[in-house]
Parts: structure tokens; C-alpha cells; sequence
């Protein structure tokens, strides 16, 4: 509150002519001291021109308007104060800080000058005392009032109660607290022109009571809603007012507008009766929740699965036979087998859209273009493609998803490829589904006996989701390098297509039309200033003595870095134009040969016998030798092998002994002499029945003292009784054969059927020898006797 100055010396005579300063929004009371800050021209001329003179006497005017820049007389009011200046502050060049202090109400008679400022002739305005009863009730109803109002306001100091008791005159009570009131500056001009006390004081309680109101109800509602308001409510408020703010800001995301978006995206997605069940039913309870709480968030993640999923969104299919034949052709070559089956799925589904999606597993070694195949299956009959990595997953969750009562719980992998394709037919490949694990969180591979049953999986229910989506229009693909390791319950539910490693041509031909153009255009050596071109014997040189393998992976390896090497040269000039590279030009590129042809190993000497065998990666040849000693007739089997191929050693050494004479073996060649059998490369594990033949061929050779041919490689199982059994893996065998330049094979007669599969320039190069007995097989494998040493 402003204090009166009841000491100030009153003006003995008013000028009749003062200077006015106009205000746009403020109205001083006689005896209120106000800072106020002068900015306008006319009024600064008038501070200077003031200050010049001694104790300067200016009257002070409310304008009408605020916003009217230049006053008039018309804009000012007709009563305003005469104040005098007692300080001001420079505060600019035109700019002043001015504190004024209130005399007494004046009226303004007329204007004299506008120029340089406003000058007004003017009269002092008389008051006019009420009775001193009604005076003191007044002023006592006004001061209690006060008292009330001060209590209520914190931001008004302890003092102002103590001021209000020190001003006794009736007008200066009504001035004092009217100054410094919160109330419109229309309604303090009102106070200012009562010059009449009686008038002044009502006018002024009026006012006062009606703010001391207006703080008792807002102080009522600020309690009541303390008392009611609990931690939920409290939050609520804090939230309405974040969403006030943050729909300033543009950052608004209205839950409302977030249910009427799900209602809108359930419509829409047309999923099952089940699934739009619950669904709505979830949605109806997002409804009830506050956002702030973790079951809101839980709820709208799980809408925005089930909204997300492909319930109705599917490819069509392009059923065009000729059409598929020629996508699958042109990004594969070979693999008849597999290119045979899809064109029969897709001649099928054309007679029959209903047919459920085949569950197909391609076994064969790496880089075969398992993986690589689904893709180009997809792209040939247009659908979405996904690819799942089984390889290392342990946990049954991956597949069937977590439950949400686990916090960060998400679909299993299946129903996040759904989503990733956006169709609820794509094509996914489960790749490596061989390498799945199992341990104490479960065994994925149990987990897709549902998924890859064409008789279960229309109905695959996730954990997360726990409602039924139909995987039966999905074409699923599965991928491994052997069949062993996948349980007999979920291989029972696989379509085998096995596919062998690739032939030395095969590899030339696919090198031709897919590695080298690949790698050739991703070097960027496209160029019209280089033509690049790899001879015949160059490719064959990278297949035959810089790569071992079933597939291309590693060939296209090896002419990447032949070609990384031509970019180096013609990058720093070296080569532009035609550049051919040729056989003799390759160990520039790579280095020395790596491998040397198998054959080269073989020595003309009794005991050593080649085998085949088969591996994960495709078909290796085994020698097997066999040496004797004096000793106590053991037998010695060493090379890391594994039971079953010792069984086969120790099969045939007991058919030797017991048919010494039928194989022309002297009777006491085995007294006194120890066996041992060895197979090289020792630090590879070897196992399996297949090298029994080629065990029983080493021990007749070196008994005989009969060699085996260098070129004939044998594979089979023996038994007690001289049969020779059918193996697995021929076509892998061969082809293993084959590389290393073997002429002769010899086979179990009833590996015939498995023939069939041979590549025909396999067959015309190598002489296929079927065996029922071991007799049939050291015929076509040894030698005449060799002289004696």
C-alpha cells in the first residue's frame, strides 16, 4: 500500500494553467506516491521543461482510450490530481522514470495549448465531509473490510493493516484503499471524480466487499478441492494441464482420438470372430485406464499387434506355369528337383485356391542356394518373402512368443514375419532349422510341430496374442545341411528335396551366368574402357585347385578377389581394353595352388584302398591303409573314428579270418603279426558303415600283396557274411569321386536306384561297378599280384 502524505505542504495557489501529462491505463489519488515511466515525446518535453522550474506542479489524466497515441482534449477525463514531481531518473536519451505524488483532485476548465504539450486551465475540486457518524461507520466497515481482504492476499506486506489504522480523514481512507485495489482503472476514476466523501466511501466499500468475496469463494474452492483431490485426482489435474501445454506446442496425442483410431483399424481389418472379440474387448477396457498407468501401455501394444496383423491382407498369386519356370530358371540353375515340385504346388493351387501351402525342406551342403532358392520361389509366384534364422535358438518362446505378464513380452518370431510381411501368404524360410537347441526354457523344434502341420497350423495360436491365426495359406520353406538332427516327429512333417553339391560343369555354367556378372558389376568394372573376361581353364583352375566344396559359396569368393584385384591394376592404369584371364594368370590373383588333386596322394603300394564318404558339406574320398607287424594278431584302428567304423573294421577283419583260404591268403600270414588300420587326416572326426568295403579291400591288398587300382574308389557296408549293403549320400559320393579324378566307382547293388540322380557327364566319365558280395568287389578293385619284396 501506498502511504499518504498527510505532512506534504498544500499548494497555497493552484496555477491556473498547469501542464497535463496524460496516462493510458493509470490513476493517481491524491496522496499516493506512483512511479511511472515517460516516453512520449509531448511528455517528455514536459518532464524537461518541469523539472526546470522550482518545485514543478503538473496535473495528471487518464485517457479515455489506451491506445490513442497523441491525446486531445475529447480523450482525457475531466477530473484528474495535481501532482508534484519529487524525482526523476534519466533513463535514456528520451526516456525518463518519473516519481509523482498526488495533491488534490482537480477539474479540467479547458484546454489552452496542444503544443509543445498539453496546458488546460483548471479549478480544485472541492470535497464535501459527510456527517461524523456516518463518516466513522464508513470508514470502520471500510478498515475492517481491508483487514479481512489483507489477511487473504500473502503478496500484501504485514505493514499495510498498520498503515490503514494511521489515516484518520474519511477521503483519505477512501483514496488510500481504492489506490490500491485490484480493480479495473474505469472504476478508480469513478472513485477519483466523487468528490462528494459519502459518495466516495460507499462507492469504495462497495468495490472492497465485492473483491473480499471474490477471495473468501476462491479460497473455499482451493480448500475444498485440497480436501477431495487424492493422488489419483491430483494427477489427473497435472495431466490435463500437460495436455493443455502440449496441444499448445502441437504435441498433442489425445487417447480419445487413439480409441477411435483402433475402433476405425479393428473395423478395418477384418480379422476373425475371435480375434475382433477380443479386440473390442480390449479396447473397451483402454478406455477405463489413465495413461500414466503400465497396464495402458501394455493394452495398446497388444491392439497394435492384433490391428498390424495381415488377418485379411493377401498377394495373388501368379499361377502361370511357363511364367514360374522362367523366374525360377533364370535365378537358379540346376535343381530340377525342387523347380519340379513348385511348378506341380502351383499347378495344383490353380485347380484347387483352397490347397494348403506345402511344408518343403531342402537338405543339402552350404552354398548350394538353399536360402536363396525360397526367395526366388517368392519372387516367381509373387508373394511377400520373409527369412527366419533358427540357427543357435534355445528358447520355445522364440517361436510361440512370451506371455504378457512378462514385462517387454512380444509374438514369436512367426507372427513378427507375419507382420514384417504384411500378407498372410508370403513365402518364409526357417533356415538352418538342423542347428535348433533345447534346454531348460524349452524345445523350439517341439514348438513348430503346430506350425509346420498343414492339419494344425490354420488354427496357430501364439502365446502372446492367445488368439488362433491361420498359417495354412503360408508356403513355408525349411533349410538344413543334414536331416539327422531334426527330430522324427517334426521331419515326419517335411517334404524332403535333397540337393546335392554341383558338378565341375555345373559350376563352370553357373559361374557364367550368375557369379561372374554379379561380381563383375558390383566392383564396377562395367565399363566401356575395360571388357573383363575369364577363360574356360581360368574358372576351372578356381573349382579344381583353390576351392573343396559341394556348392559356389566359396568360388565366389575366390573370383571376387580376382577380381578385386584387376579394379587395383586398372584403377592404376595398368590394364584397360580387353583384359582375358586365364589358368595362368590365377596363382597371380590367389597364390599357390591350395589343393592338390586327391589322386596325387596315392601310392602303388599294398594295403591302401580310396573310399568315399560323406559329409555335411558335401562328399570327400577317404584312403584307408593298412600296415602289419609283428605282434600278438591285435588290431589297431587309429584316425579319430567313430564306433560304428570301428565295428566295420573289426566286421571285416573277422570275415578275413574266417575265409583266409577263399581270398588266397596264406593260413598263418596273421600269426604273430599285429594289424593297424589307419585313416588319415586324424585330427577330423569319421564315422558311419560306409567305409566297410574299402576297410576290407585295404586288409585283402595288403595280405595278397595285390594293389588296388589307383582309379577306383568303393563305398558300401559289409557284414559277417561277405554282403555288401546299400549307404546314403551316392549322388554327394560321386560327385567327390568325380573332382578328384576318379574312373571306377564301386557301389552296393542296391544303390542302383540312386543312380538315377547321377548328372549324365558324371555317368559317361566314370565306370559304375555294382557288388552284392565282397567277392564282386575285390574283383573289380585289385590288381595282379605284386612281386615279392
Amino acid at each position: 500500500m501506498t502511504n499518504p502524505q498527510s505532512q506534504i505542504e498544500e499548494l497555497k495557489d493552484l496555477p491556473e494553467v498547469v501542464s497535463l501529462l496524460p496516462l493510458r491505463n493509470s490513476v493517481l489519488f491524491p496522496g499516493s506516491i506512483i512511479p511511472i515511466d515517460v516516453g512520449r515525446p509531448k511528455s517528455v518535453k514536459l518532464i524537461e521543461e518541469a523539472i526546470a522550474s522550482e518545485r514543478p506542479v503538473i496535473g495528471i489524466v487518464m485517457q479515455r482510450e489506451s491506445r490513442t497515441e497523441d491525446p486531445g482534449a475529447d480523450d482525457l477525463h475531466e477530473v484528474g490530481c495535481a501532482v508534484r514531481i519529487l524525482k526523476v531518473i534519466k533513463l535514456a536519451r528520451d526516456n525518463y522514470s518519473v516519481i509523482l505524488q498526488g495533491v488534490m483532485r482537480i477539474k479540467i476548465n479547458s484546454l489552452v495549448v496542444s503544443e509543445p504539450f498539453l496546458q488546460a486551465r483548471v479549478t480544485e475540486l472541492p470535497e464535501l465531509d459527510p456527517s461524523p457518524l456516518e463518516a466513522e461507520a464508513l470508514v470502520a466497515n471500510i478498515k475492517e473490510t481491508a483487514k479481512k481482504l489483507i489477511s487473504l492476499v500473502p503478496e500484501l506486506p504485514r505493514e499495510a493493516a498498520a498503515l490503514l489504522d494511521s489515516v484518520t480523514a474519511a477521503g483519505q481512507v477512501a483514496d488510500l484503499v481504492a489506490s490500491n485495489l485490484d480493480i479495473e482503472p474505469g472504476e478508480k476514476q469513478e472513485v477519483l471524480e466523487a468528490f462528494d466523501v459519502s459518495t466516495r466511501l460507499r462507492k469504495v466499500l462497495t468495490l472492497l466487499t465485492r473483491q473480499l468475496e471474490i477471495l473468501e469463494i476462491r479460497e473455499r474452492i482451493n480448500t475444498q478441492v485440497q480436501e477431495e483431490m487424492g493422488h489419483s485426482q491430483r494427477e489427473y489435474v497435472l495431466r490435463q494441464q500437460l495436455k493443455a501445454i502440449k496441444g499448445e506446442l502441437g504435441e498433442i496425442d489425445d487417447e480419445h482420438a487413439d480409441a477411435d483410431e483402433f475402433e476405425q483399424k479393428i473395423a478395418d481389418a477384418k480379422m476373425s470372430e475371435e480375434a475382433e472379440k477380443t479386440a473390442l474387448k480390449q479396447l473397451n477396457r483402454l478406455k477405463q485406464m489413465q495413461p500414466s498407468s503400465a497396464e495402458y501401455t501394455v493394452t495398446r501394444t497388444y491392439l497394435e499387434w492384433l490391428v498390424d496383423l495381415p488377418w485379411s491382407e493377401s498377394t495373388e498369386d501368379r499361377l502361370e506355369i511357363a511364367a514360374v519356370r522362367d523366374v525360377l530358371n533364370e535365378d537358379h540353375y540346376d535343381l530340377e528337383k525342387v523347380k519340379k515340385r513348385i511348378l506341380e504346388y502351383m499347378a495344383v493351387l490353380k485347380l484347387n485356391a483352397s490347397k494348403k501351402g506345402p511344408i518343403l525342406c531342402l537338405v543339402g551342403p552350404p552354398g548350394v542356394g538353399k536360402t536363396s532358392l525360397g526367395k526366388s520361389i517368392a519372387r516367381a509366384i509373387g508373394r511377400s518373402f520373409v527369412r527366419i534364422s533358427l540357427g543357435g535358438v534355445r528358447d520355445e518362446a522364440e517361436i510361440r512368443g512370451h506371455r504378457r505378464t512378462y514385462v517387454g513380452s512380444l509374438p514369436g518370431r512367426l507372427i513378427q514375419a507375419l507382420k514384417r510381411a504384411g500378407t498372410n501368404n508370403p513365402v518364409i524360410v526357417l533356415d538352418e532349422i538342423d542347428k535348433l537347441g533345447h534346454d531348460f526354457r524349452g524345445d523350439p523344434a517341439s514348438a513348430l510341430l503346430e506350425v509346420l502341420d498343414p492339419e494344425q497350423n490354420h488354427s496357430f495360436s501364439d502365446h502372446y496374442l492367445e488368439v488362433a491365426f491361420d498359417l495354412s495359406r503360408v508356403m513355408f520353406i525349411v533349410t538344413a545341411n543334414t536331416i539327422d538332427p531334426i527330430p522324427p516327429a517334426l521331419r515326419d512333417r517335411l517334404e524332403i528335396l535333397e540337393l546335392p553339391g554341383y558338378t565341375r560343369q555345373e559350376k563352370l555354367a553357373i559361374s557364367r551366368r550368375f557369379l561372374l556378372p554379379k561380381q563383375i558389376g558390383e566392383h564396377g568394372l562395367e565399363r566401356d574402357e575395360l571388357t573383363l573376361r575369364f577363360a574356360d581353364d581360368a574358372i576351372m583352375e578356381m573349382i579344381d585347385s583353390y576351392t573343396r566344396e559341394a556348392g559356389v559359396r566359396n568360388l565366389q569368393r575366390e573370383i571376387s578377389s580376382v577380381v578385386r584385384g584387376i579394379a587395383v591394376k586398372f584403377v592404376e592404369g595398368e590394364v584397360s581394353g580387353d583384359v582375358e584371364i586365364t589358368a595362368e594368370s590365377i596363382p597371380d590373383f590367389l597364390g599357390p595352388q591350395r589343393h592338390l588333386p586327391e589322386m596325387a596322394d596315392r601310392t602303388a603300394s599294398p594295403g591302401v584302398a580310396t573310399g568315399l564318404a560323406w559329409t555335411p558339406t558335401g562328399g570327400e574320398i577317404m584312403f584307408i591303409e593298412a600296415t602289419s607287424m609283428p605282434g600278438k594278431g591285435g588290431l589297431m584302428l587309429t584316425g579319430q573314428l567313430g564306433d560304428v567304423m570301428k565295428e566295420s573294421a573289426q566286421a571285416a577283419m573277422s570275415y578275413l579270418k574266417s575265409h583266409l583260404e577263399t581270398l588266397g591268403i596264406p593260413d598263418d600270414a596273421l600269426e604273430g603279426r599285429d594289424i593297424h588300420i589307419h585313416v588319415p587326416a586324424g585330427a577330423i572326426p569319421k564315422d558311419g558303415p560306409s567305409a566297410g568295403v574299402a576297410i576290407f579291400s585295404a586288409l585283402v591288398s595288403l595280405l595278397t600283396r595285390r594293389c588296388v587300382r589307383a582309379d577306383v574308389a568303393m563305398t558300401g557296408e559289409i557284414t559277417l557274411r561277405g554282403l555288401v549293403l546299400p549307404v546314403g549320400g551316392i549322388k554327394e559320393k560321386l560327385l567327390a569321386a568325380h573332382r578328384a579324378g576318379i574312373r571306377r566307382i564301386i557301389l552296393p547293388d542296391r544303390n542302383e536306384k540312386d543312380v538315377v540322380d547321377i548328372p549324365e557327364e558324371i555317368r559317361n566319365e566314370i565306370e559304375i561297378v555294382h557288388a552284392k558280395r565282397v567277392d564282386d568287389v575285390l574283383a573289380a578293385a585289385l590288381e595282379e599280384p605284386a612281386a615279392s619284396p
